[in-house]
């Protein structure tokens, strides 16, 4: 699945893209919960990069506990950015964050932020090489020692329990509101269009983006998060 494809896909779930995945939200909280103590080392005032920001979750919720912070928000998908701007609107936040609607490498480099995010992003990225090109961009867009949260789907697709791993999480999706149509979507998506990597080889990507050597924090079925310093 190329860039257009991907964004037009996003386009099409933005809508109800919350709504379908609310029941998935324990896992998210989870992350959020880790990365309020991971991403709190950073100044009073810093600014945040989040990258494929989405209808704009993990920006609320950090938002909501560093009342300084200021973000901006990258998101290639017009309708994602919408819903993402109205929910900060709705929360409060606008004055303190910016949209910006594209892709992090178009994203002009002047401005340097104290950390980043990017939560269910590289994934999409298939070859690997362009997988760490796409950490670079954030790491150049990142002050000398900045703060990146990253998560993904991360396991061993050649390990004799992927299959039950696997297994395990569509009947999770299952019961979330997504039909079986979209579960048997997203399983092959799974073995075509998103790289579903072991730790240390997502390790080794982001590694290799120019960041200090990738510490895995947080694994909640197939979801798997690092946090790395620029280096």
């Amino acid at each position: 699945m190329d860039k257009q494809q991907l964004t037009q896909l996003f386009d099409q779930q933005a809508p109800n893209y919350d709504t379908q995945w609310r029941r998935m939200s324990p896992i998210n909280n989870g992350l959020y919960f880790f990365m309020e103590t991971i991403l709190g080392v950073l100044p009073e005032k810093a600014h945040l990069l989040c990258v494929g920001a989405g209808t704009g979750k993990e920006l609320l919720h950090l938002a909501r506990h560093f009342p300084e912070w200021r973000f901006t928000a990258v998101e290639p998908s017009g309708e994602m950015l919408n819903q993402c701007r109205k929910a900060v609107e709705l929360a409060g936040f606008t004055s303190r964050c910016d949209f910006y609607q594209g892709y992090v490498e178009t994203l002009p480099s002047e401005e340097k932020f104290d950390g980043a995010t990017s939560l269910l992003v590289s994934q999409f990225v298939l070859d690997q090489q362009t997988r760490s090109e796409f950490f670079r961009h954030i790491a150049d867009r990142l002050k000398p020692g900045g703060l990146l949260v990253s998560a993904d789907l991360v396991a061993d697709t050649h390990s004799e329990i992927y299959e039950e791993q696997l297994n395990l999480w569509l009947r999770l999706m299952a019961n979330a509101a997504v039909s079986q149509e979209d579960i048997q979507r997203m399983k092959a998506a799974y073995s075509q269009d998103v790289a579903v990597l072991p730790t240390g080889t997502v390790a080794a990507i982001i590694k290799a983006g120019g960041f200090t050597t990738p510490i895995p924090f947080y694994q909640a079925g197939l979801i798997g998060a690092f946090f790395a310093h620029s280096a």
